[in-house]
């Protein structure tokens, strides 16, 4: 039984915060103890000591990267305690979240990929929060240690309030990728669905906006053009397909002669009684109905079809 997790005393990082997250949902009965004891950052029965204690044994349970032959990922990169406790205790932390199964694997590598390694190599000196440039004050790195208290704080409790607060920030960023890889996995099953039922058509019918372009990328569905959406009884949506994951470019555009119109004068241009919005950047419209919408699908496919697109 777990009863104690270790980390440093002093300023935090993302990294030991959030491990902090995973460690805690595992193990809410463990009292946390920040220090630099040398007592305390030993192995013992009970502790799991994380970005502390100049050692890696996930055996022992400890679980720090700052040592000599630090552990490292199996591409050379180097892990901090977020990714050292994430491979031992993500699998755990995400049955938590009801996730099948099945997906267990997968989600577990996206969120490592995308959000587990970026705050490892920040942690490590590998990758600068500078590259990203104007923006570098606003990434989540650099916003955990916003936190920290100020050079200044007499408050005795300042610092463990201060660590607090961000891990209860941290949780909320970290779930909420969690339960966005986990929808992914199942929008795509659904999208290959829809995907089966348009056949060669060259427009998408979801039953609610999801996230579709990567399961049409993986299906080859490279003859989808445009996707039709509903958001509510009287608003649905007809979107396009982008070509590329960045960028903006897409497989087709919707009518030159819709761009920014709505309403009668939207109505009047395409033809459909219910047209209600067309984007000025011809990627999203809108209609009041299903019969509406799908009218204006037809249309774009015709105009693109005349347009050459292919």
């Amino acid at each position: 039984m777990i009863t104690h997790l270790v980390t440093h005393s002093g300023g935090f990082h993302a990294d030991e915060v959030f491990s902090t997250v995973i460690l805690t949902r595992l193990f809410p009965q463990a009292e946390l103890v920040r220090t630099r004891d040398a007592g305390w950052i030993t192995p013992a029965e009970g502790r799991v000591i994380y970005d502390v204690g100049g050692d890696f044994d996930a055996a022992r349970n400890i679980y720090d990267h700052h040592q000599r032959e630090a552990p490292l990922r199996e591409d050379g990169a180097p892990l901090s305690s977020f990714g050292l406790i994430w491979a031992q205790f993500g699998r755990d932390y995400l049955r938590g979240f009801g996730i099948a199964e099945e997906h267990l694997d997968e989600v577990h590598a996206s969120v490592d990929r995308s959000f587990v390694t970026p705050v490892d190599l920040v942690d490590n000196g590998k990758l600068s929060v500078s590259e990203a440039g104007a923006l570098q004050a606003m990434t989540l790195p650099g916003l955990i240690e916003t936190l920290r208290p100020v050079f200044d704080d007499r408050d005795p409790e300042g610092e463990i309030n201060a660590f607090w607060q961000a891990v209860g920030i941290a949780r909320t960023f970290l779930e909420a990728r969690v339960n966005r890889s986990a929808a992914k996995l199942r929008a795509a099953g659904m999208v290959a669905e829809a995907i089966a039922a348009a056949g060669e058509g060259r427009i998408l019918e979801l039953p609610m906006g999801m996230p579709f372009r990567p399961a049409v990328v993986k299906a080859g569905a490279d003859q989808l053009w445009f996707v039709v959406t509903p958001r509510g009884p009287e608003d649905w949506t007809l979107g396009t397909i982008r070509k590329f994951d960045e960028g903006f470019e897409n497989r087709a555009d919707l009518p030159a002669d819709w761009a920014g119109l709505n309403g009668a004068a939207l109505e009047e241009a395409s033809g459909v009684k219910g047209a209600k919005f067309c984007h000025n950047g011809r990627f999203i419209a809108a209609a009041s109905s299903r019969e509406a919408v799908m009218e204006m699908a037809r249309l774009a496919v015709e105009d693109a079809l005349a347009r050459g697109v292919v």
